[in-house]
């Protein structure tokens, strides 16, 4: 090996399409808390957050210091589909609450100095936590289905569009939207909200 050669430095993969746009647009209007570093020092979004899923859209009109005007699209499908009925909104709502309230078990951070007494009365998981795990495990049984029950998860507890679950299973939005509807439906059976068909 010649004296003067250096040794390659690894280069970076490319950013996934889009990314690169996004981060730009986030740290222009200052909302670089949801960027994080990666291992070669380039600024990525946050992978797995809400806020990394966020699409933020610029147009070309002139009014904000980007150059543009900035949408954030971040519709909650509950809300987005239009055809689903209030009954079926709520009983996804209530199936959101349920697993939303059953994964807060009041965990907080602590010193590695800190000592624990596992015997301590009032300790452990609080009894809303574990009502709310219960009552969200009795709901996900009355969807009957892998499948509805599947995408009830998707949408109402991961926030998930029907457009990306018709994507990631290679069904058509309408067959999706048609199990949504059916698992909401039995969901609203099941917290008595409707009667039984």
């Amino acid at each position: 090996m010649p004296k003067n050669a250096k040794a390659a430095k690894p280069q970076a993969p490319k950013l996934p399409k889009g990314e690169a746009e996004q981060v730009r647009i986030r740290r222009e209007l200052g909302h670089d808390f949801a960027l994080s570093d990666d291992a070669f020092g380039r600024k990525r979004l946050a992978a797995g957050t809400a806020e990394a899923r966020r699409v933020y859209e610029v147009s070309n009109d002139g009014y904000t210091s980007t150059g543009g005007i900035v949408r954030v699209r971040n519709v909650d499908p509950l809300l987005g589909i239009t055809s689903l009925s209030r009954q079926q909104r709520e009983a996804g709502q209530r199936y959101r609450e349920d697993f939303q309230c059953s994964q807060q078990a009041s965990v907080k951070p602590m010193r590695w100095t800190e000592r624990v007494d596992g015997g301590r009365k009032g300790g452990g998981i609080a009894d809303s936590v574990l009502d709310a795990g219960r009552a969200h495990a009795a709901a996900t049984r009355a969807l009957c289905h892998w499948e509805v029950a599947a995408v009830v998860r998707q949408v109402c507890c991961a926030g998930g569009s029907i457009k990306s679950l018709a994507e990631q299973t290679g069904e058509g939005r309408d067959v999706v939207t048609k199990l949504l509807k059916v698992g909401l439906d039995l969901l609203a059976v099941h917290y008595g909200m409707m009667m039984g068909r």
